[in-house]
C-alpha cells in the first residue's frame, strides 16, 4: 500500500526535474568538463597495441562486477574468454557476466560512432538495445535476479519497484520519463555541455530505473559508450574503473541525488540540484582521474625501460627462456602497434638464428607476444603477469592474480 502511494508522486515526467543544473550552477562544472575534454582527446592520440584495449576490456568487466558485488578474479575472466569455466555453478555464472560485458562493450561501442551514435544513445530504444545486448549473450539460467525473479533482456519492467531508500516512478511512465529523458540530454549542445549532460543522465536514468534488473549495468555501459562515441576515450580509459575504486562515494551520491529539493534555494525542480550538483562534479572528476592516470601509465618515453624491466625478471629469475635481446623488436611493436614476420622478429634481436627461434618461441608461450596462427605474424602480447612491469597500478588486482603462479583451475 505504502509503494503504491509513494509511486503515486511520481506519476509525471517532469517529477526528476532538474534534469540539468541551472545555468548559474553549470559554471564551475564546464570549467572542470573543458579540462577533462583537453586531456582525454590529448590522451586518445597516444598510439598504444590492441592487445592493451583488449585488456582494458577484460578490465572494465571485472570493475563492472566488483562495483555489483559479484566478484570475478582476473585470471578467472582470462580462463572464462578462452571458454574455460569453472566447475563451480555461481563462478561460472559470475564468469559468463564477465564475458557478455567484454563482448556487449565492444558490440555497442561499434554500433554508436560519432555525433550521431552520441545522439542516438539518448532514447529508449537505445536503453532497450544496451539491456538486451548485455543479457542476451547469457543462457537462460542465468537470467535471473537476485531474488530469482526472471531477467528479460531488453525488456522494460512492468511492475513497480524500489531499491533502498528510493521508490521508483510507477511502470507506466517509464516511457514517458525515457522521452523526457532523452529530449533534454540529446538535444545539449556539443562539447563541454555534453559531459555535464552524460553524467547527469546516468543518475537519472537510475532514477527511472527502467528494468527490473540490471539497471546499474545499463547506467554504466551508457556513459562508457557516449565517452567513446563522442571521441573522448579512444578505448584507453572509462569511469567504471573509477566508480569501482570509489564505490561507497558512488553509491551515497547517486542515492543524495534520489532527494528532493532542500528549500527554495535548492533550484526549481522536484530533485536536490545541489545532489545532482555534487554527483556531476563527482563524475568530471573521476573521469579526470582515471585520463590523468592513464596519460602517466602511457608515457612511451618510459616503455622501453619498464618491457626491459620485465624480460630482465623473465631471463634472470624466472629463467623462463625469455631474454633481455628481445627489447628492440618488442618495443617497436608496441611503438608502432604493428606485427612483423617472424623472421624479422628475430633478425631485430641480433641473435643467431637458432637461439632467436628459441626466444620467439618462449616469447609466445609466455604470452609476451601474440599471433593468430602457429606461423603467423607476432604482435605486442600483454599477458596479465607482465602488468606490474609495463603499466604498474592499472589493475593491482591482476598484479595480485600474477599470472606466475601455477596450479590454478
Amino acid at each position: 500500500m505504502m509503494l503504491a502511494i509513494m509511486v503515486a508522486l511520481y506519476d509525471s515526467p517532469h517529477q526528476f526535474e532538474p534534469l540539468l543544473p541551472s545555468e548559474a550552477a553549470q559554471q564551475s562544472l564546464l570549467a572542470q568538463a573543458h579540462d577533462l575534454a583537453r586531456a582525454a582527446l590529448q590522451l586518445t592520440g597516444t598510439p598504444v597495441p590492441a592487445e592493451l584495449r583488449r585488456l582494458l576490456r577484460g578490465m572494465n568487466s571485472y570493475y563492472s562486477n566488483r562495483i555489483e558485488g559479484q566478484h570475478t578474479r582476473p585470471f578467472e575472466i582470462e580462463q572464462a574468454l578462452r571458454r574455460d569455466f569453472s566447475s563451480n555453478r555461481e563462478l561460472a555464472a559470475r564468469q559468463r557476466l564477465a564475458v557478455a560485458h567484454i563482448e556487449a562493450e565492444s558490440a555497442i561501442e561499434a554500433q554508436y560512432i560519432g555525433n550521431d551514435g552520441a545522439a542516438r544513445l539518448y532514447g529508449a530504444a537505445a536503453v532497450a538495445d544496451l539491456h538486451r545486448d548485455l543479457f542476451s549473450r547469457l543462457p537462460t539460467d542465468d537470467l535471473a535476479s537476485s531474488d530469482g525473479e526472471p531477467i528479460e533482456p531488453g525488456v522494460f519492467r512492468s511492475r513497480e519497484v524500489s531499491v533502498g531508500q528510493h521508490v521508483a516512478p510507477a511502470f507506466a511512465v517509464v516511457p514517458a520519463l525515457l522521452e523526457r529523458w532523452a529530449e533534454v540530454y540529446g538535444g545539449t549542445r556539443r562539447g563541454e555541455a555534453a559531459l555535464l549532460a552524460m553524467a547527469a543522465a546516468h543518475h537519472r536514468l537510475g532514477w527511472i530505473h527502467p528494468f527490473v534488473d540490471g539497471n546499474g549495468r545499463v547506467m554504466r555501459l551508457h556513459s562508457h559508450a557516449l565517452l567513446a562515441a563522442l571521441g573522448y576515450t579512444g578505448g584507453l580509459w572509462s569511469p567504471l574503473r573509477g566508480f569501482a575504486r570509489s564505490s561507497e562515494r558512488y553509491y551515497a551520491l547517486l542515492a543524495a541525488a534520489d532527494e528532493p529539493r532542500r528549500g527554495d534555494l535548492d533550484g526549481r525542480g522536484n530533485l536536490s540540484q545541489q545532489a545532482l550538483v555534487d554527483w556531476i562534479a563527482y563524475v568530471l572528476a573521476t573521469c579526470q582521474d582515471q585520463v590523468s592516470f592513464m596519460a602517466g601509465l602511457l608515457r612511451l618515453g618510459d616503455m622501453e625501460r619498464r618491457i626491459a624491466a620485465c624480460l630482465a625478471y623473465e631471463e634472470q629469475t624466472l629463467r623462463s627462456g625469455v631474454r633481455l635481446a628481445a627489447l628492440r623488436p618488442l618495443h617497436y611493436l608496441f611503438v608502432t602497434d604493428g606485427a612483423l614476420d617472424r623472421g624479422e622478429f628475430k633478425l631485430m634481436t641480433g641473435l643467431g638464428e637458432r637461439i632467436a627461434g628459441t626466444l620467439l618461441k618462449a616469447l609466445l608461450g609466455r604470452g609476451l607476444l601474440a599471433s593468430d596462427t602457429p606461423q603467423g605474424k607476432v604482435r605486442f602480447g600483454l599477458p596479465l603477469h607482465a602488468l606490474r612491469f609495463y603499466f604498474p597500478a592499472l589493475w593491482p588486482e591482476a598484479e595480485a592474480d600474477d599470472g606466475d603462479a601455477a596450479g590454478r583451475s
